[in-house]
């Protein structure tokens, strides 16, 4: 009979551990989708990045108006 009582708690057991086993799948998609994320982002935040600076080097006079087109079709 005590046996008999067991196999509810080993059902349990069984569930919670497929709970678990779901979950740290959900973890491993979800960090590998932010950490893609983050280089696209940083990739497109870098090329952006360049081009302001040219801007501001134009700007200020450090560069000249062909220097600064080469840049842009450089970037």
């Amino acid at each position: 009979m005590w046996f008999g009582d067991m196999s509810g708690w080993m059902f349990v057991g069984g569930f919670f551990m497929m709970l678990l086993w779901i979950a740290l799948l959900v973890l491993i998609v979800w960090g590998i989708i932010k950490l893609v994320q983050r280089e696209d982002s940083s990739s497109a935040k870098g090329k952006s990045n360049a081009l302001d600076i040219a801007k501001e080097r134009y700007a200020k006079g450090e560069i000249t108006k062909a220097e600064f087109e080469q840049l842009k079709k450089d970037l």
